[in-house]
């Protein structure tokens, strides 16, 4: 389906006063060209000037068939007929004939002049570029300047080089050898002098065959190679490779074994269209040749991009010319990403035309079909740009709007088709916007902004036999029909030109355009249609402005035009263009999402970047938004969609009074389920809390009581400082469901948090006030969102700080999240935090009791004792029973003591690694009992129980059979007799009369008894000890050991 719309695309147009009635006709380098009807002359004018004046004017060696200009370069190739036989030829350094100059050099393909040619400074120059088979159509690559030149079963490929007489100066003479040393010297010192001179050449390629496709035009970007037959287009994409492919590797293994005698029947092929990988199952085999160039740049591999065919209707008759292709373009584009050195573009399109469909595909990032172009009447030929596509039929220039900027723009920004960047889709349908009418229309060519129509009246009869639907004397071959020679007795010929608006110009006629549609149905198809064809507008607007690879012409052919504007002047010109660009691009935005706003359910969602992309405030829009008194509808979706991403995504704009009561008012009228949460966004911080008060009231009255509501309502009488009636809302529910629901709605605790781990977050209201009133809700609560990945570790830390409570609540949660969490990570940092705190907290609190100062601040209690730890966390392990004989009950302060059991406790765990904590445990003082403690319990998490034993007799002996009844068991139990009884032997020898080692002794040969023979008892034994005390140990190891 084509959109119709009468815009004004055409600003004005001027005749081209040409002596000659124009044959042929092509566009480049901002001149105009014409050669005359079977002349053999070539008239350049300008096209970027008033009335279009001569620029030069320049003979060719043949009857011009066919002539291109390439924008690489600056030179024109052409196809000339002379004597029969056909030509190819190219023209460089034309722009010299302006000059007056009238010296012409002529040379073959890589042969460059020299001597007095030379010497006499740049000339045009006609290079001769023999072919094996004659050329029936040619194209220039916009992108390199290579040619590519289409034969009757074959296409050659040409590459662009650029040279310098001093960089042939060797290579020249060498040519020369042959000739004596005087003429070689003075043809040296030539060459010499005009060293800096630069001459294009053409350097043969690549050659393809393809014997199943006869080539009526052809078309070469980059890489891809076009070429369309009759009914026929095929793309191809040449590679360079390292690995040399063999000829029969590289070609279709296809042969034409169907092309049997086939003389009674007419072959119609069937419609194909084959994308990408699947174009090679087509039965067109292309081969490459081989050239002699592969060592230098590689080897030549060819894939298939696109293959399309179509088949004759032939209810229009039998006339091949109905269904007949023309208008083979490959187009490129670059985006503003992109580098000036840079030769590939991002975007490349392919457009081929039937006279009643024109066909656009897009080449890369995957073949695809963007637009099909369904024409009111015969076109005779098209022309794709930037913005739009150009048509001729007999009787009127049309134009129709392009996809290209789709494809492109997401190309350049990954954020398109997100929530914060949109653009039209490729798919959009296409649109006509205007039919301008001229009489007998005959070619088409465009430069920019410059359209140039070549028109004719024929004085024949018109073509209308072709349309007779004579189907009984149906040829059994078609009929290959020429272009038709122009009478030289016609009545009256014109070649005009017709300039375009300015983008921004068209667009303003669109946005007015669409006005009428919002006048009378805001809601209409054709207003969003309209609207997002002036953002493509723009769109490929933007594109175009930005700075694109420059060409060789630049640097080889020197301007004859003055420009009056100096490079300041352009650029500045070219910003101010391109704010203007921008601005409109943004006031479309504006545009689209209020269109958006009210589409229906499946479009609702684009009101959201549109209006990102508008750099509208969120108090804009709400404005752009609220319905008329007499509209019966409400608020569109779309424009709830936005309010709500923009409120619930942590903005961080603040609302004024009035409008964040407008926005409550939105939401109760449109969406009441969702007021909790729209109360809770932080830009609505300066709501009217009495007001909302009573719509939340209303709202429980009438959908009931729930959590979030409560706890919103409670936020607002704390807000009213009625803290009564505050407390008498948050005691309807139980702590538990409280948490719950702070977990359906974070925000009602917690601002901010919206860009990721590290962004920062703030306490509410409610936050503050739950730390003073109900500490322990609280650490529930945030224990809570970060078991639901609603709050990070870090953020949680950071609320307690701006709480203040970074050294009792903090600690509280760490302590509850231990409790909690099932992430490793995140247990071992937090089992190494809290050892942090309490070790802290033991050496910044004094052991005596009697010994506080007022000057330190009583810390609230912690709402998890030693033992509560103990009972519900895993981590926190049992105190071993010898710890209690070190830790004398009542000798510290509360707190100190609390801090030395958890500590303790974390040590006698299973998960805390005592290497982590090892340095900080060197802060801890070993004069002390409970520090001597904390020290022996690393000593024996780290397996050193030798010295453990010798340090516990030495500071607490009567700990010993408790540590080592705890300790020393299993494959630890040898230590009993080899280092604990050696070492109480010992002691007690010094000091007989120690009880507290004379009981650990008679223990430890308990012990000892039990678990040796009696031989090895016997060998225990001191050989100075009394044998009466070891007596009883000794009959006690033989009884037990007899029993066994």
């Amino acid at each position: 389906m084509v959109h119709v719309y009468n815009c004004h695309p055409f600003s004005s147009q001027q005749i081209v006063q040409v002596e000659q009635e124009p044959g042929l006709i092509c566009c480049g380098g901002g001149a105009l060209f014409v050669v005359a009807t079977g002349g053999c002359k070539v008239d350049a004018y300008s096209v970027e000037k008033e009335g279009c004046p001569l620029i030069c004017r320049f003979a060719t060696m043949g009857t011009v068939k066919s002539i291109q200009h390439s924008k690489m370069g600056d030179y024109l190739v052409t196809i000339e007929e002379k004597n029969s036989a056909t030509y190819l030829r190219a023209y460089t350094n034309w722009r010299h004939q302006a000059e007056g100059k009238a010296r012409v050099g002529v040379r073959l393909l890589g042969h460059l002049l020299r001597g007095a040619s030379v010497r006499g400074g740049v000339q045009m120059e006609i290079i001769e570029i023999p072919l094996s088979e004659r050329p029936v159509a040619v194209a220039c690559c916009s992108v390199t300047g290579d040619l590519v030149v289409g034969c009757e079963s074959t296409l050659v490929l040409f590459a662009l080089r650029r040279q310098n007489q001093q960089s042939l100066q060797s290579e020249q003479m060498l040519q020369s050898s042959w000739t004596s040393s005087q003429q070689s010297s003075s043809q040296s010192q030539g060459q010499i002098v005009n060293s800096n001179q630069n001459f294009l050449d053409f350097e043969r390629s690549v050659i393809l065959h393809l014997p199943n496709i006869k080539p009526k035009q052809v078309a070469l970007c980059g890489r891809y190679v076009a070429v369309q037959a009759e009914l026929e287009v095929l793309v191809l994409k040449l590679d360079t490779s390292s690995e040399p492919k063999t000829l029969e590797e590289s070609s279709d293994t296809k042969t034409t074994d169907h092309l049997e005698d086939q003389a009674d029947f007419q072959v119609l092929p069937r419609h194909q269209e084959l994308l990408g990988d699947r174009a090679k199952d087509c039965d067109i085999p292309v081969s490459v040749e081989k050239t002699g160039l592969e060592d230098s740049a590689g080897h030549c591999t060819l894939s298939y991009v696109l293959f399309r065919r179509f088949t004759p209707d032939f209810f229009q008759g039998c006339s091949v010319e109905e269904t007949q292709l023309h208008s083979l373009q490959l187009y490129p584009l670059f985006t503003r990403n992109q580098s000036e050195s840079l030769e590939e573009p991002s975007c490349i399109f392919c457009f081929f035309s039937l006279p009643s469909a024109g066909y656009l595909y897009s080449l890369k990032g995957g073949v695809e079909l963007l637009s099909a172009y369904q024409y009111p009447e015969k076109v005779l030929k098209a022309v794709l740009t930037d913005h739009l596509l150009h048509v001729i039929t007999k009787s009127a220039l049309q134009c129709f709007t392009v996809r290209c900027a789709a494809v492109a723009a997401r190309l350049e920004d990954p954020y398109i088709d997100t929530t914060m960047k949109a653009c039209p889709p490729c798919s959009l349908e296409v649109c006509a916007l205007r039919m301008q009418l001229f009489i007998g229309l005959r070619s088409l060519c465009v430069y920019g902004r410059h359209v140039v129509l070549l028109s004719s009246a024929d004085a024949e009869a018109p073509e209308e036999p072709e349309r007779t639907p004579q189907r009984r004397g149906l040829s059994r071959k078609w009929t290959i029909s020429s272009p038709k020679e122009s009478s030289t007795a016609g009545h009256g010929w014109n070649l005009y030109v017709v300039d375009t608006v300015s983008p921004l110009t068209l667009y303003q006629e669109m946005l007015e355009y669409s006005q009428r549609y919002a006048e009378t149905n805001p809601q209409a198809q054709s207003l969003r249609h309209l609207l997002s064809e002036a953002h493509l507008l723009l769109r490929s607007s933007l594109l175009q402005t930005s700075e694109q690879p420059q060409s060789i012409e630049e640097d080889s052919a020197p301007s004859l035009q003055t420009d009056p504007d100096g490079p300041a002047e352009k650029h500045t010109a070219g910003l101010s263009d391109r704010q203007d660009l921008e601005e409109a691009l943004r006031q479309n935005c504006a545009e689209l999402g209020d269109c958006f706003s009210r589409a229906s359910q499946k479009d609702c969602h684009l009101a959201l970047p549109y209006y990102r992309m508008s750099a509208l405030s969120v108090t804009d829009i709400m404005a752009r938004n609220r319905p008329l008194p007499s509209s019966p509808h409400s608020y569109g979706p779309g424009f709830l969609f936005y309010l709500k991403h923009y409120l619930f995504e942590e903005a961080e704009q603040i609302f004024s009074q009035e409008a964040a009561d407008e926005v409550i008012d939105i939401f109760s009228q449109s969406e009441p389920s969702e007021l909790v949460s729209v109360c809770a966004s932080p830009s609505l911080i300066d709501i009217s809390p009495a007001r909302t008060l009573q719509i939340l009231q209303h709202l429980e009255d009438t959908a009931g009581v729930s959590v979030p509501l409560t706890t919103t309502m409670a936020t607002m009488m704390l807000r009213l400082d009625d803290l009564p009636q505050y407390t008498h809302l948050m005691e309807r529910h139980a702590e538990m469901l409280l948490v719950y629901g702070f977990i359906e709605e974070p925000r009602l605790l917690l601002h901010g948090g919206g860009g990721g781990q590290r962004s920062l977050v703030r306490p509410t209201a409610l936050t503050r006030q739950l730390a003073k009133s109900q500490p322990g809700l609280l650490v529930a609560a945030m224990v809570a969102l970060h078991e639901n990945n609603k709050v990070q570790l870090e953020q949680a830390d950071h609320i307690f700080k701006e709480l203040g409570c970074e050294n009792c609540l903090q600690v509280d949660f760490w302590e509850a999240t231990l409790m909690a969490s099932s992430q490793e990570t995140v247990i071992q940092e937090l089992l190494f935090r809290v050892a942090s705190v309490y070790i802290d907290r033991l050496t910044n609190t004094t052991s005596d009791t009697h010994t506080n100062k007022p000057q330190a601040p009583s810390r609230r209690r912690p709402l998890k004792s030693a033992d509560d730890l103990i009972n519900s966390c895993s981590h926190y392990g049992a105190l071993y029973p010898w710890l209690t004989v070190l830790n004398p009950a009542h000798a510290t302060s509360s707190q100190h003591q609390e801090a030395l059991f958890k500590l303790q406790s974390l040590l006698c765990g299973p998960s805390l690694s005592v290497g982590s904590v090892m340095p900080l445990m060197e802060r801890l003082p070993e004069e002390t009992l409970w520090g001597f403690s904390l020290h022996l319990l690393c000593a024996t998490r780290e397996g050193q129980y030798d010295s453990s034993i010798g340090k516990l007799l030495d500071r607490c002996p009567q700990a010993i059979i408790a540590y080592a009844n705890h300790q020393l068991q299993d494959k630890h139990m040898p230590l009993w007799w080899q280092k604990l009884l050696p070492e109480l032997c010992d002691r007690t020898r010094a000091a007989a009369d120690n009880s507290i080692l004379l009981a650990a002794l008679k223990e430890t040969l308990v012990v000892v008894a039990m678990e040796t023979s009696p031989t090895e008892f016997l060998e225990l034994m001191p050989e100075d000890g009394t044998a009466s005390y070891f007596l009883p140990h000794l009959l006690t190891c033989s009884q037990r050991h007899l029993w066994a």
